[in-house]
């Protein structure tokens, strides 16, 4: 009856078993794993926001398949002054943003290259698009880095692609200005392109990073949207960048704007908003970035006073990866962690780390929880 592109394992995993447990039985979680924004007592503009949906214009429709024109000026201006509004596609997430671009890129059985550890949801959006994913790696030492061995060892002929997650999640590892110049030569010897997720870059932990949206020396899709610039998941509101040789960046861009044409989906009331939506990220990312470091800084103390975990080097984003002793899977571990204390922690084989020892933390937990979560991890890592 079903296509094979959806014959996943439905069955939960055994962490999402007990943590449903925990819940049904009323027990109080303290979740470490926390990534929706609007749920972590962040203030927002709700008056703005409100009456930016609120246009009569929406009560219009005016199919514009790129999207509006006042929307992609609104997103070209985030980017001022190094793209405009012509080189942008509005989808309703970057998930779509990445189908898109498989469809544009990809034949059936084509693959493309993902880095491990890694966020887990390409792997849905590959099977969905008939697409085959081949993983390179990411090593770690005193930092996070691309195995080029690794990624030219998994070229193939089949290859159309290499996606880059700029900061990465959740190891939140940027692209740095040497490994920039080492893809851009290699996608050209290859002829693949790049697709590069942005969804954390304002987020750096240090300096401010660059965007890959004006890179030119290989085509190159850079994805991001309202989601995480402005801390607004609910809004359904992303977009598509393209740059890259002007010779191959048109017919890009042609065959781009049929895929977006056949759907339509980006709604009008958001569209129509874009400007307020995307305005709203000078209040909200500064809040953000406060509490990553508060968060931060309360770990490092707490880290401090023990000798058996300690977190991995982070340029940015909103997580933490915390490595601890291996004395059993990590999953068993932060069962035992969720059924002892009621502390939520994800492990790390969630996001493809190659071995045991590794737990993700979200930083932009409410402070209160994240204290009192990080010392019973801590307190059940030490006593193994």
């Amino acid at each position: 009856m079903f296509s094979r592109r959806t014959e996943w394992n439905l069955q939960p995993n055994r962490l999402t078993l007990v943590h449903q447990e925990a819940l049904s039985s009323g027990k109080k979680i303290i979740d470490l794993t926390i990534s929706n924004p609007t749920r972590t007592e962040i203030e927002y503009d709700e008056s703005a926001i409100l009456e930016a949906l609120a246009n009569p214009k929406s009560l219009d429709y005016d199919p514009e398949p790129k999207g509006l024109l006042s929307a992609r000026e609104a997103v070209s201006q985030y980017y001022a002054p190094i793209i405009n509004a012509e080189s942008l596609i509005l989808t309703t997430s970057t998930s779509e943003g990445y189908s898109f671009v498989f469809r544009l890129l990809c034949n059936p059985g084509d693959e493309i290259l993902v880095p491990k550890p890694s966020y887990p949801l390409f792997d849905f959006l590959a099977e969905l698009q008939d697409v085959s994913l081949v993983p390179y790696s990411l090593i770690y030492d005193h930092g996070w880095q691309i195995d080029f061995h690794s990624l030219e060892t998994a070229l193939t002929p089949k290859s159309r692609a290499v996606v880059l997650v700029h900061p990465n999640n959740p190891t939140g590892s940027y692209i740095s200005a040497q490994e920039r110049q080492h893809l851009n030569q290699l996608c050209r010897r290859h002829k693949l392109a790049l697709i590069v997720d942005e969804v954390f870059l304002n987020y750096a932990h240090g300096k401010p990073q660059p965007t890959f949206a004006a890179n030119r020396d290989a085509l190159t899709f850079t994805l991001s949207g309202i989601s995480k610039v402005s801390a607004l998941p609910q809004m359904k509101l992303a977009w598509i960048t393209t740059s890259g040789p002007p010779a191959e960046v048109a017919p890009v861009m042609q065959r781009l704007e049929i895929i977006a044409d056949t759907y339509l989906s980006l709604n009008a009331p958001v569209q129509l908003a874009a400007p307020v939506l995307l305005n709203q990220r000078k209040t909200i990312q500064p809040q953000l970035m406060n509490r990553v470091r508060d968060n931060l800084a309360e770990l490092d103390q707490q880290l401090a006073m023990q000798r058996s975990c300690t977190r991995l080097v982070i340029q940015g984003g909103w997580y933490a990866v915390l490595r601890i002793p291996v004395i059993r899977s990590d999953e068993d571990f932060a069962i035992e962690l969720l059924q002892r204390s009621g502390v939520l922690v994800h492990p790390g084989h969630f996001y493809d780390f190659p071995g045991d020892g590794h737990l993700i933390l979200s930083l932009i937990a409410v402070q209160k929880e994240f204290r009192s979560g990080t010392a019973a991890l801590l307190e059940s890592a030490n006593t193994l």
